[in-house]
């Protein structure tokens, strides 16, 4: 089972740089993509259901803003648009499918690099998050979280960690929380699980060369419960073809 997550930075961009193409080649059985910047009537038959796949999503109010998908080859049994948050859910920030056990989320939780305000909504949304995320962990299914959570974990996930020590996506609270969700909580970050020497960056600034440079940030995760997370094989970070300013994470998992 391949599973594939990828903030686009607007569907409609990353569709024209030949997501769809890479898609057919990669050969996911789910696709969670982060950041569509498209309402429904903005997307294509293609990017509502790409390849033929299953579509659901959950986009903003807000033109060319935010917004969730999840792609999959089987029909889910079951799915979640929204989190039921009046403050949150017009930002088009959650879905979920369920197949079987299994449960599949695609999760973008907001920046706070633009302003104090939206540092202040980031950690809003953590606050309210961190009980969901318990409660997942009850219902005793096979779960993972794809998305663009926007923190960086520990040092080795950032190029410049001593710059950005006071920066939004790498304050000691951000990092903390994450610590709390893996330690306490149980989640299982994938990536560092598999490869705990490899930085494995996800994202570049646009700034000077830092893609070139690979001055990047790994802000984007696959979180399991530790059931699921035994089935993990292998995992890479897509970098042959540029589709925005993230890189697709991709994921390896025999399970049935």
């Amino acid at each position: 089972m391949r599973i594939i997550s990828v903030n686009v930075n607007g569907i409609r961009s990353a569709v024209s740089k030949g997501l769809i193409n890479y898609l057919a080649q990669a050969q996911a059985d789910i696709v969670c993509v982060q950041e569509l910047k498209a309402q429904e009537k903005d997307m294509s038959a293609e990017m509502k259901n790409p390849l033929e796949m299953y579509g659901i999503w959950h986009t903003a109010e807000k033109r060319g803003y935010s917004g969730v998908a999840i792609y999959s080859k089987v029909k889910p049994d079951f799915t979640q648009i929204g989190l039921g948050w009046d403050d949150f859910d017009h930002e088009g920030r959650y879905v979920r499918a369920d197949f079987g056990r299994l449960t599949v989320i695609s999760v973008y939780l907001p920046s706070g690099s633009s302003s104090e305000e939206r540092q202040q909504a980031k950690f809003r949304f953590m606050d309210k998050f961190l009980p969901l995320l318990r409660e997942l962990r009850a219902l005793q299914r096979d779960i993972v979280i794809c998305g663009d959570w926007n923190i960086a974990h520990q040092n080795i996930d950032l190029k410049n960690w001593k710059g950005n020590s006071k920066n939004s996506g790498f304050l000691p609270e951000e990092r903390q929380w994450l610590t709390q969700i893996i330690d306490d909580l149980g989640w299982v970050d994938i990536w560092r699980t598999l490869y705990p020497e490899v930085p494995g960056y996800t994202w570049w600034s646009n700034r000077g060369q830092a893609y070139a440079k690979d001055v990047g940030w790994r802000i984007d995760y696959q979180l399991t419960t530790p059931e699921l997370a035994a089935c993990a094989q292998q995992a890479m970070v897509y970098k042959d073809e540029k589709f925005s300013d993230h890189a697709p994470l991709v994921v390896d998992y025999l399970y049935n």
